[in-house]
């Protein structure tokens, strides 16, 4: 198949804790920028808790994982599994379990080389954390995106995470608040601004709480599928400003 003559992007999104909602925000932002036309590759890295299957609406479709692919196992187009409703939108898994050899930097790097040439955006869903999945998903991505939310514990997980991240150069970094209450953070006496001057990041994108995930995610329906006007349209907002449209930060109502 001729894929053209891309030069894809590829982005890990990366969160110091569990519970960030990292993996939803991956799933949403990836099915936002296959909507505008993009090729959009999201790669699960969280190996042995891949999860990102459940949010794109494709559980246990993949046969193969991105080791097979990086490790010569068979080929990306082979391994990859494409949305069957939402166009441009595919899936690239975690091993079920570590087997074998681990991934090497240079393994991971050429598999990302090849996911350019195929793809105009790659989304790497790491693990939570700073662990084995964290290393593979940043070792050689072009950008990263910190998510948290604005409770104390995971603003200073994302600080830690930044620290973990100054290899990469100013401007290629952002950060996203996710699972945003606007009742909350006036309780706590907190501000979207705290949180940015915490992580020490430009502000990508605010997503709002939502209780349509939830749902969306137990019938195994991607959220931009569903009527939702919350997430959603934080995702489609914060997916237009990654291809470079000037889009104004989503009002939390």
């Amino acid at each position: 198949m001729d894929y053209g003559n891309r030069n894809g992007q590829c982005i890990a999104i990366v969160s110091g804790k569990g519970g960030t909602g990292k993996t939803s925000f991956t799933a949403g932002v990836g099915s936002a920028l296959a909507m505008l036309g993009y090729r959009t590759l999201c790669i699960d890295c969280d190996v042995g808790l891949r999860n990102l299957d459940l949010a794109l609406g494709l559980a246990d479709m993949a046969l193969m994982d991105f080791f097979d692919v990086a490790q010569g196992r068979c080929d990306l187009a082979s391994a990859v599994v494409e949305h069957p409703r939402i166009k441009n939108l595919y899936l690239l898994t975690a091993p079920a379990r570590m087997l074998g050899t681990p991934l090497t930097a240079n393994e991971m790097m050429v598999l990302l080389d090849q996911v350019r040439r195929q793809f105009d955006f790659c989304l790497l869903d790491a693990s939570a954390g700073l662990g084995y999945g964290f290393s593979v998903a940043t070792c050689c991505p072009d950008r990263c995106i910190v998510v948290t939310t604005s409770d104390s514990t995971a603003l200073r997980d994302a600080q830690h995470t930044v620290m973990e991240l100054n290899r990469f150069p100013r401007g290629s970094l952002h950060l996203v608040v996710n699972r945003v209450r606007k009742k909350m953070l006036r309780s706590m006496h907190a501000t979207i601004d705290d949180a940015i001057d915490t992580a020490g990041l430009p502000l990508l994108g605010v997503v709002p709480e939502d209780d349509q995930l939830i749902l969306a995610l137990n019938r195994g329906v991607p959220l931009l599928l569903t009527s939702s006007n919350l997430a959603g349209q934080a995702y489609k907002n914060i997916a237009a400003r990654i291809a470079g449209k000037r889009v104004p930060l989503l009002r939390i109502k």
